[in-house]
């Protein structure tokens, strides 16, 4: 690793991972105004965000394994510049059709979050793996959560009297345009570790996939967590409309409230390399649950609408919170596996996340039109409860390291 690597800050990974997750967070709390605008019901305009995750897990699948092949700061700016493109696409949709594909389309480019945060563990020594995922990871959780909040209070501003959700991915486009030259300008060069053709990279994911059971017990395990995860924003701006009459802004405001539970990154960090991954996934798990039943007790009891969304909010504070810790020790396990592929076992684990993400959409969107909220915070809690039992039967001690096979005259030292 050069002097320049082990001096890029942890915290501009950070930024740069929430400006790129943020491009597939911006629909969700605005899934009832883009209905109002194709006069489409809830249960059509969730595809959306589905097409959105579905459209993050191909490009997972397709572009971060060019991590370990290409030059990664170079892969990442013209990344950036793409996905400001896809987002213009999508403020301009005419259908709701077009609006679904050109949303499929930001989910793919936005993959590039998933180059960047691979170089964290690079920046540590492997006792503070933990320690520096935690605080990219910070940096990835705050976009995630504070892009909701972006799109719901942008969207209340109507430019030339278009509706206002097409203003959000108007100034979002802005936004990763402008990050551009600021990433040239910030990052140093990034060569891979090895020369590999893309063909290699690819037939090496079905290694990992196969030889690494750790790998395949986390990408299970953030795959359920996610998707449990998703049961609940996905539906959100839903059941605030329905139940109190509220739009996108204050939606998109439980991302403030989410937020707060980033502050658990660096501590479950930390606790990752003190007491273990599998440690913190315990309480992780205990933390999600808790926070599905809290929120599916606080719509049965009688209170004022104040007390009530005071109770999301403790909801909501604890569901980011155990969300944060299952991903960071699933991460701190899978970097640990070899630190040559990291890209291609990020790919592996994040292509199964996001898949799980958009199943648990595409699921709570029927369960939402069936049962409403009971059925939400039950299919969370089935998913967790699958979880658990991945958990509890997965692997106890240390994973063995494997390094992975790919033919010996394409791999060159650099």
């Amino acid at each position: 690793m050069s002097k320049a690597q082990k001096h890029t800050p942890l915290a501009f990974l950070g930024l740069a991972c929430a400006v790129g997750v943020s491009s597939i967070y911006y629909n969700q709390p605005l899934l009832v105004e883009m209905g109002h605008t194709f006069g489409a019901t809830g249960g059509h305009t969730g595809y959306v965000a589905v097409a959105t995750q579905v459209g993050y897990a191909l490009g997972l699948l397709a572009f971060v394994p060019m991590g370990d092949l290409k030059e990664r700061r170079s892969l990442m700016v013209r990344m950036y510049a793409a996905v400001s493109v896809a987002l213009l696409l999508t403020a301009v949709a005419q259908s709701l059709t077009w609006l679904i594909i050109s949303s499929a389309i930001v989910g793919v480019l936005a993959s590039v979050t998933h180059i960047v945060l691979p170089i964290a563990p690079d920046l540590a020594n492997d006792e503070e793996r933990g320690r520096a995922i935690g605080t990219v990871m910070t940096g990835l959780l705050l976009g995630v959560l504070l892009a909701r909040t972006f799109a719901g209070w942008v969207s209340r501003i109507h430019i030339g009297g278009a509706a206002g959700w097409r203003t959000v991915f108007v100034v979002a486009a802005i936004i990763n345009l402008a990050f551009v030259p600021l990433l040239r300008r910030s990052m140093p060069l990034l060569p891979p570790r090895h020369k590999l053709t893309y063909g290699d990279a690819m037939r090496s994911l079905w290694t990992l996939w196969r030889s690494q059971r750790l790998l395949r017990e986390s990408a299970a395990m953030g795959a359920l967590v996610f998707a449990s995860f998703s049961c609940f924003w996905t539906t959100l701006a839903f059941f605030l409309g329905s139940r109190y009459g509220l739009g996108a802004g204050v939606a998109g405001t439980f991302g403030v409230v989410g937020a707060a539970g980033a502050v658990i990154a660096p501590v479950a960090g930390r606790m990752a390399d003190r007491r273990g991954p599998r440690y913190v996934l315990s309480w992780a798990l205990i933390t999600l649950a808790a926070s599905f039943v809290w929120l599916w007790l606080q719509d049965r009891l009688h209170m004022s609408m104040a007390l009530h969304l005071a109770a999301m909010v403790v909801g909501v504070i604890v569901l980011d919170m155990g969300a944060q810790m299952s991903q960071i020790a699933n991460q701190t396990r899978i970097f640990g596996l070899d630190a040559s592929a990291r890209s291609r076992l990020n790919t592996v684990y994040m292509t199964v996340y996001f898949t799980g993400a958009a199943l648990g959409s595409a699921m709570v969107t029927f369960a939402w039109v069936h049962w409403q909220w009971t059925g939400v915070c039950t299919l969370a809690l089935l998913l967790l409860g699958v979880a658990t039992i991945v958990h509890a039967t997965g692997q106890k001690g240390p994973c063995p390291q494997e390094e992975i096979s790919v033919p010996e005259e394409r791999v060159l030292e650099v």
